[in-house]
């Protein structure tokens, strides 16, 4: 009935992106009753510990679609995705809440040309039908998220599909490709459909499509294909092709019945070089020679092949013998070579390991000289990075190798690693101070921001606003206030993002409207005009009197300079038009200037709308995927968070590293903010708030 085609564009291995596509169809009679069932998934900012998170998702809504009782696929996928959204509600009771907001996932049931399904997230689906391109999700009616209790999956759409026609699920990115090369309009055109042409198209776009990562599912409904299924990934891939002896020898077989012949030969030797009663006889009369140990008797015995009489022929006998000796040989020569080849081996990584030690020695002796020069202490955490570099591949089969190489290797590998991590300031919180637990039936928070002594939690995904207030105690540091009761405050708006403006926060709501919260009271919303139709905003920030927001899909950032009352002038596009590569922004901060988180781990500073300078975060260990950036005009530092590392890095304005601070209770880092003197990070860790001082 269908034929599945699924493309993987650009798989590069990535930390904070996992995606895939299932297709099951039924196994058995029962199961034809149900029809088949696909599924199409992302996840973005995914953490370790999610990294199943898909493929179990994928597996409880496939098997309850078919083990629940009922005639009416409809029925059966609103069960699967009821049991879906009661064991999303189970991970997010027990803290992880990191995939909120961060989940696109499609689940298409069909059976006898009867479509049904759902969606959430930024995935597209489109029906193809005699040279028409139907977006059919937008029949779909999408609520929002609503948490309490949790529910992901909502409103089913079903509809009846044709012979011939094709359904595309896209990933929002493989989406923009196939929009920006017209691929989507030239696979419409195809009539009748052909799998080939799709493919050969494909390759031809090959290169413009590897630089977007993604997914692409389709199913071809058609009565003469039964199930079939061809996947494919456009990447640039080697194939090592590995050599076997297993392959050179399979014509060699040693069965039992051989061995036992090779056996009897030689008995039937033994027997055939007995001597005569009276060569025995004078044999006996001299006792001394002890003829009756067979291994004294066997230099007499002639060995004369000729004269064996075998059933076997002796042709078929010589070439398993050759073949056999052959393999002796051959593994005899690959065992003296394996050991010449290790013991080479061995004798590199020592040689290596040598040349470590050496520049850690080196690097010792720069750090000693650093209280009297402390300009040389650069050059000792980098000579000390670069033995860190060297060594890791060897920390990991250091057990394999001989006792005094692998003691050799963990010794240096803790001197390096803890020289690293005093130079590179590295602070080690074991036990963080815990400012509130949320819990999953009154509010799950997504955001963080203070001011003053408060601090407020909101969601995209749930109504209201939490405040924590802080007040010092008599006779106490203010940097150290006590934690009040935290409260509610109601109002029927879900925020998306918040900034400080002035003594107030600015909450901003997609896709354009403003709330000021102040003294604990919201304001009534204005409304932002809209730079452009599909603007979809990804960070806010505020200086002065003037608002910036990040698109980092387009790749823009877009001003508003705030006039009185509740009005805002027009949008401007800030950055210069000479600026191409906007679309490697992640994040962003505003001073005076523009401070650019971007997906490479860089800082870049932009003044005017125009690039000033570009600064990397130089630490140890080097960063992986850092989320988050956060500077304002009253703080003067910049503050990065990276969560798959657990750690928040604190830099100057110069790039200098002031500090970092690492606790293995930070698996699960949402968001962070700064108090107002810039000495208290708050971290927003699943349903948990900490704080630490600086």
């Amino acid at each position: 009935m269908s034929q599945i085609l699924e493309f993987h564009f650009n798989p590069k291995p990535k930390d904070d992106l996992i995606f895939d596509s299932f297709c099951f169809e039924p196994s058995n009679v029962y199961e034809k009753r149900m029809g088949s069932l696909y599924m199409v998934g992302i996840l973005k900012n995914a953490l370790p510990q999610n990294v199943r998170f898909l493929d179990n998702l994928a597996q409880t809504i496939k098997g309850k679609y078919y083990k629940t009782i009922s005639a009416n696929p409809e029925k059966s996928l609103k069960e699967s995705l009821r049991k879906a959204n009661e064991s999303l509600e189970a991970i997010a009771k027990k803290g992880d809440v990191s995939w909120l907001g961060n989940l696109d996932f499609t689940v298409i049931s069909l059976k006898d040309f009867e479509l049904n399904f759902t969606k959430v997230g930024d995935l597209k689906l489109f029906l193809l039908r005699k040279g028409q391109i139907i977006d059919i999700d937008q029949k779909l009616k999408f609520d929002d998220i609503e948490p309490y209790p949790l529910k992901i999956f909502g409103n089913i759409v079903s509809g009846k599909l044709a012979e011939n026609d094709v359904i595309m699920i896209l990933s929002k990115d493989v989406t923009t490709a196939f929009l920006q090369e017209n691929i989507l309009g030239n696979i419409a055109r195809f009539s009748p459909f052909d799998p080939k042409k799709l493919k050969d198209l494909l390759n031809a776009k090959r290169e413009q499509l590897t630089k977007f990562s993604g997914i692409c599912l389709l199913i071809f409904l058609t009565k003469e294909l039964e199930g079939l299924k061809e996947k494919e990934t456009l990447s640039q891939k080697r194939t090592l092709k590995i050599f076997s002896f297993a392959e050179l020898f399979k014509e060699v077989r040693l069965e039992k019945r051989f061995i036992s012949l090779i056996k009897e030969i030689f008995q039937r030797k033994k027997a055939t070089a007995k001597p005569t009663p009276q060569k025995t006889k004078e044999k006996v009369s001299q006792p001394k020679l002890r003829l009756q140990k067979p291994h004294l008797a066997l230099p007499k015995i002639s060995l004369s092949l000729p004269k064996i009489k075998i059933s076997l022929p002796r042709f078929l006998f010589n070439k398993k013998l050759v073949l056999m000796l052959i393999l002796i040989f051959f593994l005899l020569i690959g065992f003296l070579i394996f050991e010449k080849g290790e013991e080479k081996e061995l004798r590199a990584y020592q040689e290596k390991m040598n040349q470590i030690e050496s520049k850690v020695s080196q690097a010792e002796t720069y750090l000693m000289l650093s209280e009297k020069a402390p300009q040389v202490k650069n050059k000792a955490n980098t000579l000390f990075k670069e033995a860190w570099e060297e060594i890791s591949p060897l920390i990991g089969i250091a057990s394999t190798f001989p006792s005094n190489l692998a003691s050799q290797i963990l010794n240096i590998k803790e001197t390096v690693s803890s020289n690293l991590y005093q130079l590179n300031k590295l602070t080690e919180i074991q036990e963080p101070e815990q400012v509130f637990e949320f819990s999953l039936k009154t509010f799950i928070p997504q955001k963080v921001i203070s001011s003053g002594s408060d601090v407020f939690l909101f969601s995209p995904y749930a109504e209201n606003v939490f405040k924590i207030n802080q007040e010092g105690e008599e006779g106490k540091s203010s940097s150290s206030p006590t934690v009040k009761n935290g409260e509610t405050l109601e109002i029927t708006r879900k925020f998306n993002s918040a900034s400080l403006w002035g003594d107030s926060v600015l909450l901003f709501s997609k896709p354009d409207q403003l709330t000021i919260l102040k003294d604990g009271q919201f304001s009534a919303s204005s409304s932002l005009p809209t730079p452009y139709l599909d603007f979809n905003f990804s960070n806010l920030s505020t200086f002065e009197s003037n608002l910036y927001l990040l698109d980092n899909q387009k790749g823009a950032i877009i001003k508003y300079t705030y006039f009185y009352g509740s009005e805002w002038a027009f949008p401007q596009s800030w950055l210069s038009p000479a600026i191409k590569n906007a679309t490697d922004f992640r994040s962003m901060a505003v001073d005076g200037s523009v401070w650019i988180l971007t997906k490479n781990n860089e800082i870049q500073r932009y003044y005017a709308g125009r690039l000033q300078e570009t600064l990397e975060i130089d630490v140890f260990p080097s960063p992986k995927l850092v989320s988050k950036i956060f500077t304002s005009s009253r703080h003067s530092y910049i503050y990065l968070m990276e969560p798959t590392q657990k750690r928040i890095m604190v830099l100057n304005k110069s790039g200098e590293l002031i500090g970092q601070y690492h606790s293995d209770k930070f698996d699960n880092l949402l968001d962070f903010s700064v108090s107002d003197d810039g000495k208290t990070i708050y971290l927003l860790n699943g349903l948990k708030l900490y704080r630490f001082s600086i």
